[in-house]
């Protein structure tokens, strides 16, 4: 497990659909030792920081596995490390091997998985593709966000030394699923809603979820 591209990048305009807005999705890879803080890595921002960034999304990681599987849904569309928006481009971690709060050194910095990617609209601006939102959600490619624990400096080609992790817990992909609305597994909803790294909106929208199937099912 190790990153094959650190990647950064500042807040930009773009035009879609007859509007303007700033996003941070653009990102390029950076050669060299890179600081990685609390909320992001040098060098980085991100323009919502409603739905983006913070604490328990301070660094995004994506496969670099699934740039195979995206070159044949978007043919013509140049797709260097860093085309999702993603920090890390990461080789050897999948969204079925990690899990929420998964704790691993990487570099001189320690870092815990904390929530799958959902895509916004700013995804389909930047491919130009309306498809891409719904292509994303059923393929389960999401990535997945690391929260910092230690801050410290990462660089391409830094292994990733799993720590530990929790119990309960879920898989990123797990994670994504239960988030779909017709997602109805009860047992993994009792899980999530138990999962102490999960950040407390997931954890609620898990408990809503679950609550209203068991309530269905005493009618």
């Amino acid at each position: 497990m190790k990153i094959v591209s650190v990647n950064v990048g500042r807040p930009r305009l773009l035009s879609w659909k007859c509007g303007t807005f700033s996003t941070g999705i653009f990102k390029a890879p950076v050669s060299g030792r890179v600081m990685l803080r609390r909320t992001n890595l040098d060098g980085d921002r991100q323009a919502d920081l409603s739905v983006h960034g913070g604490p328990d999304k301070a660094v995004y990681g994506y496969p670099s596995e699934h740039y195979h599987y995206w070159s044949k849904q978007l043919p013509g569309h140049d797709l260097p490390w860093g085309a999702f928006g993603e920090n890390f481009t990461t080789e050897g971690m999948l969204e079925t091997g990690v899990s929420v709060g998964d704790r691993f050194r990487v570099g001189s910095a320690v870092v815990m998985g904390t929530t799958p990617r959902l895509p916004c609209f700013k995804l389909a601006a930047k491919f130009e593709s309306e498809e891409i939102i719904e292509q994303f959600l059923k393929s389960g490619r999401s990535g997945f966000y690391f929260s910092v624990i230690d801050e410290g400096e990462v660089s391409a080609g830094d292994e990733f030394q799993f720590l530990g992790g929790e119990a309960p817990t879920l898989t990123i992909l797990e994670t994504f699923r239960l988030f779909l609305p017709d997602s109805n597994d009860i047992e993994l909803l009792e899980r999530g809603a138990r999962v102490r790294a999960l950040p407390e909106s997931w954890r609620k929208r898990f408990q809503i979820k679950l609550d209203a199937i068991q309530k269905e099912h005493q009618i």
